[in-house]
Order: structure tokens, then C-alpha cells, then sequence
């Protein structure tokens, strides 16, 4: 039996292959990865490492055993249809007899375009026979930190979010809710709502910015439009602007408060605050 990560040298598999390392044996991992040479690092501390790709069913021929745990990990390609990408691993875990499907979705409160492929993956895994797990993962803190040099340029959060709250957490702790998952037992059939223990606006993210960097720093929040053409004219695609644009719309509507405490309770620990995120994004 292994622990399989489908994207597994991407940003969120990573930190779940890094903490399954502290939980398990190597060799009980198989990273699934679609360029080999990304995971040399993976393999040199004994994790199998299998190339396949979401976009080429026979790569995944073979791929799980029966017995496995597979944690699939939601693809990133917008445009080239997920939810048939993602049947290609329901499929070929369903042919393997796996013991569990892991996948990482959307909280159900959100309800922008965003969401359309995960609830369309998740009728398919249900649809599956397979037991599953559902982590309906909120937004992540680095969604915002790993992007702070306009934030610094210009002196401002610029959002289109109103006086929304969001329960963003790190990829870390999403990661550590998995993990729970995949080394636990008792989780087959059950859907976990994920998100940060503390909500926080754009306006107080802009004043903790401030906070550890000295600079006045305001919150201008813009109208959905003005944001898109704000990101459209940064360089960031039209589609990918307008999905972004629409989340924050959803912000500003309440929809990424996510206050299950499912996350903290799966991980054994308080997720990490965005004070946190902020200080080791400047550092």
C-alpha cells in the first residue's frame, strides 16, 4: 500500500509530500509528477516518483494499487477542461481498487464560476463508488503574500472585495489537513470545509503590512470591473483576471468565511495567522 500525491512538485504537493516524510517511510510515497527532473530532490530521499499527466489517460495505467491512498490534488490548467483531466485519476483508481480518493475542492460557500469544475469533480468522484475524502480548501494565505511587491511599489491593497472577510490559512496547513487524512483512518465518505481560524478584511491586511514594514499602506477598494482591467494590464490573462475579479466579488458577499474549524481540528493545530504569513513574506 502506498500514499500516492497526484502534482506532487507543485506548490501545495510539496508541502504534502514534505510532511508525509514526518509521518512515514519513503518508500511508503509515490509523488506523482508529470517532469521528472522537478522531483530529483524527492527521489534522493526515497520517494518513488511516477510521471504521468492529467491530459494522457495511459500514463496513469497501472499507475495505483489496490489498497493505495491517493490524494488528488486539483489541476491548475483553466482551459483545458478539469473535470475531464481529473476523471482520468478517478478512473484509474476505480480500475486499481484504491482505498481511498482524497481530492482538494472548494468550500461550498463560495459560489463564483471558480468552483463550477470542483463541484463537477466531485459529482464524478461520488458517482465513482470510491470511498473519498472531500477537502474543500478555502484561499490560501500565499495567494496574497507571494504577490506583495505592487502591494509595495504603489503603497496599496488594491481589491475589489468591499469590507469582506476571508479565512485564508498557509498551503502548510491545508497540506497538514491532508496528510491527517492520508495517515489517518475514519475519513472515508466525509467532506471537510477548510479555512484559517481568524477571517481578516483587506483592510487589516493592509494595515499588518504596514505594521512590519514601517510604509503607509491603504486599502483601495475598486469596482470588479476596475480590477480586472487593473490585472488584465499587469500582464495576467483576460480569463484568469476575470476569475479573479469574481472571487473578490464573492469576498466582498462573505463567501470565503469558512469557520468550521474543520482545519485546525484535521491539522492538531491553530492555522497559521495572516500576521505570520505577512512577517516571513517580508523577510
Amino acid at each position: 500500500m502506498s500514499i500516492v500525491v497526484t502534482g506532487a512538485t507543485g506548490h501545495l504537493g510539496r508541502h504534502v509530500v514534505a510532511q508525509l516524510l514526518e509521518k512515514v517511510p519513503a518508500e511508503q510515497i509515490t509523488a506523482v509528477v508529470r517532469d521528472e527532473a522537478k522531483a530529483a530532490d524527492l527521489a534522493a530521499r526515497g520517494v518513488t516518483v511516477a510521471v504521468a499527466d492529467y491530459n494522457s489517460p495511459e500514463t496513469f495505467d497501472g499507475l495505483f494499487a489496490a489498497g493505495d491512498k491517493v490524494l488528488l490534488i486539483s489541476g491548475n490548467e483553466f482551459d483545458k477542461g478539469r473535470p475531464q483531466q481529473h476523471k482520468v485519476v478517478i478512473d484509474a483508481a476505480v480500475a486499481a481498487g484504491v482505498a481511498l480518493l482524497a481530492y482538494t475542492s472548494a468550500p461550498a460557500s463560495l459560489n463564483a464560476s471558480l468552483v463550477d469544475d470542483h463541484r463537477a469533480t466531485e459529482e464524478l468522484l461520488l458517482a465513482s463508488g470510491l470511498p473519498y475524502t472531500l477537502l474543500r480548501n478555502g484561499w490560501y494565505h500565499e495567494n496574497y503574500t507571494e504577490n506583495l511587491a505592487p502591494v509595495l511599489e504603489h503603497s496599496a491593497v488594491v481589491a475589489a472585495a468591499g469590507d469582506g472577510r476571508v479565512s485564508s490559512a498557509s498551503r502548510a496547513d491545508y497540506a497538514a489537513a491532508a496528510v491527517a487524512v492520508l495517515t489517518g483512518e475514519g475519513h472515508e465518505n466525509r467532506t471537510y470545509e477548510l479555512g484559517g481560524d481568524t477571517a481578516w478584511s483587506f483592510a487589516e491586511y493592509a494595515a499588518e503590512i504596514a505594521r512590519h514594514t514601517g510604509k503607509e499602506i491603504a486599502y483601495n477598494s475598486v469596482p470588479v470591473e476596475t480590477l480586472r482591467s487593473i490585472l488584465t494590464g499587469a500582464g495576467v490573462p483576460e480569463a484568469f483576471a476575470g476569475i479573479l475579479a469574481e472571487v473578490d466579488a464573492s469576498i466582498a458577499k462573505g463567501e470565503l468565511v469558512v469557520d468550521s474549524g474543520d482545519l485546525s481540528r484535521l491539522a492538531g493545530r491553530p492555522t497559521t495567522p495572516i500576521s505570520e504569513a505577512v512577517a516571513d513574506a517580508l523577510k
